[in-house]
């Protein structure tokens, strides 16, 4: 359990982010729900409240140093500490590699990993005084292996692989624990979008556990290293992937389903 601890999520208006708020709060965990989607974040808030948890909405752009302080400190303001971070907010783009500009690179860099390095800076400067802290980054299976058009996303992710290694080490002799989440396919609103039939059969036939996962299925696992239980835990990367990480070779052989029946 989460009780009197307080944590922060970033991209938290919708999708993961928002699982991930729910199931800190559900957990006893006061909750701040950021997004730079302030509308959003208030929604995401307001359900938690509406089901007896304790949360506050705010609009959040991670890339500005500013906000990332400000995100921190109303942590502080409203609940008397930040206990645990969760570096959920995410943006991607699916272009081929010659085709991929500066301005993505830049761009999606800057949110995905710089945003997640300035908010864990502003939040471990709080958690430091109390020696204590959890943060958690949302990395990705495309920053540990190459796929076609994720040349700028996988590269932010892998580079957030690296710092939560970095952090882990400099950080746990003072009670703050830092560790990865790294999601396979999600079924989130995004996949419903972005995703068509010939990437989904894609992803079926990749995933040994033959489907997507949820968002609430990565929320589980983000409650787990926020807690206690997980106390000695730090600097590692937990994949949450349905064994799509450690797939090799697949074939039809005793009764193994491969190409697979698609599933959702």
């Amino acid at each position: 359990m989460l009780t009197n601890r307080t944590a922060a999520v970033t991209g938290a208006g919708r999708g993961m982010g928002e699982a991930i708020a729910v199931k800190l709060a559900a957990n006893g965990a006061a909750v701040v729900v950021s997004d730079i989607d302030g509308t959003a974040a208030e929604s995401a808030a307001q359900k938690i409240r509406d089901n007896g948890g304790n949360a506050v909405g705010v609009a959040i752009d991670v890339s500005k140093e500013e906000d990332a302080e400000r995100l921190s400190q109303l942590a502080v303001d409203e609940f008397g500490s930040i206990d645990i971070l969760v570096n959920n907010a995410g943006i991607s783009t699916t272009k081929l590699f010659t085709e991929t500009t500066k301005a993505d690179m830049e761009r999606i860099i800057g949110i995905n990993l710089i945003g997640a390095f300035l908010c864990a800076q502003a939040a471990v400067r709080r958690m430091l005084p109390e020696g204590y802290g959890r943060i958690i980054n949302i990395a990705s299976l495309s920053g540990q292996r190459g796929g076609v058009g994720r040349s700028a996303y996988g590269a932010s992710k892998a580079g957030l692989e690296l710092l939560t290694k970095v952090m882990s080490v400099e950080l746990a002799s003072k009670g703050i624990l830092v560790n990865n989440v790294a999601p396979g396919a999600i079924s989130t609103q995004m996949a419903v979008e972005m995703h068509d039939q010939k990437t989904r059969d894609a992803y079926h036939y990749l995933i040994p556990q033959r489907r997507y996962g949820t968002p609430e299925e990565i929320a589980n696992m983000v409650a787990f290293l926020a807690s206690e239980e997980a106390s000695h835990v730090s600097g590692t990367t937990v994949n949450v992937d349905g064994g799509f990480l450690t797939a090799g070779l697949m074939f039809q052989r005793d009764g193994i389903d491969v190409p697979p029946t698609p599933q959702a």
